[in-house]
């Protein structure tokens, strides 16, 4: 539901973004890359919940370029 959501509110190329529409991004970008500090703060030995984390990191980094971010280094 929550990722529906993100994807009918993710604004298309050659739009502009109302006041409305840039808080919402604002909001679901920092919501993302604070999911995706958790996952890369998490260490475990088990291979299972590593390849876990990995799959989940993936997706995070998915929405989040989709929304036009970059790794800030």
């Amino acid at each position: 539901m929550e990722e529906q959501q993100a994807q009918a509110a993710t604004p298309k190329p050659d739009t502009q973004e109302t006041g409305t529409d840039a808080a919402e991004r604002k909001r679901r970008l920092q919501a993302l890359e604070m999911q995706r500090e958790r996952i890369l703060s998490e260490r475990t030995s088990s291979p299972h919940r590593r390849s876990a984390l990995a799959y989940a990191l993936a997706d995070i980094e998915e929405k989040l370029a989709e929304l036009g971010w970059t790794v800030h280094m």
